[in-house]
């Protein structure tokens, strides 16, 4: 549907691209069938995940409050409520909400049945 078909409905493209936020070409879609995963994930203030990397494709939207992404080489990325992120697929990094208040993130995973959508990694000392 084209916006001229909803002349009453307000859209905002929010994002569109083929490159994870460090401007890295996407992966290829893998072959098979597709499972679409959407989770919401509430990040307290101070919060901040362990190493990881995702093996599949994801975006996603914060609702709430400031997410910061950081690789291990030091690269960072913060995003702030209203804003869209496409995170990497196999680089390895962690999130945290060094906010004030809680972060509210949408994560939307294209991946396929019994394919994790995230892997932790050892710390690195």
């Amino acid at each position: 549907m084209t916006d001229k078909e909803m002349p009453h409905v307000q859209t905002t493209e929010l994002l569109r691209t083929s490159q994870s936020w460090d401007g890295a070409e996407l992966p290829d879609y893998p072959q098979g069938r597709p499972e679409l995963v959407c989770r919401k994930y509430i990040f307290p203030a101070g919060e901040r995940l362990p190493l990881h990397h995702h093996p599949v494709m994801n975006l996603g939207i914060l609702a709430e409050g400031e997410l910061t992404i950081v690789c291990t080489d030091g690269r960072r990325k913060t995003i702030h409520a209203g804003e869209a992120i496409v995170e990497m697929v196999g680089t390895v990094h962690y999130g945290e909400n060094s906010g004030a208040k809680d972060a509210v993130l949408y994560m939307f995973y294209l991946s396929q049945q019994g394919t994790p959508l995230s892997v932790q990694q050892a710390e690195e000392n």
